[in-house]
């Protein structure tokens, strides 16, 4: 199964836009490497692809979901309820 979504922090809600910046931050997605891979066994697990860009920071992230740290956690659940909202009105 496959998820996408893209925000544009421009065209949502103040407070969404903030609750998304500061996910980003607290995720310390810009210090993360650009790779996580997890050498656990299993075929069955997520993979996350996430670009970020703001203002002159661009930063693209792919991520099995065992190697996820916990403080990058928080970000991928909001993107993934995004996403899957997205994908349901649009189905609707």
């Amino acid at each position: 199964m496959r998820l996408t979504v893209a925000i544009d922090t421009e065209t949502l809600p103040s407070t969404e836009a903030e609750r998304l910046h500061r996910l980003i931050e607290q995720a310390s997605f810009f210090d993360l490497p650009a790779s996580l891979k997890s050498n656990a066994p299993g075929g069955d697990r997520f993979q996350y692809r996430v670009k970020v860009e703001q203002g002159r920071k661009r930063k693209e992230i792919f991520a099995d979901e065992a190697a996820v740290p916990e403080t990058l956690r928080p970000l991928l659940d909001y993107l993934t309820d995004w996403a899957r909202s997205s994908q349901k009105r649009k189905t609707v």
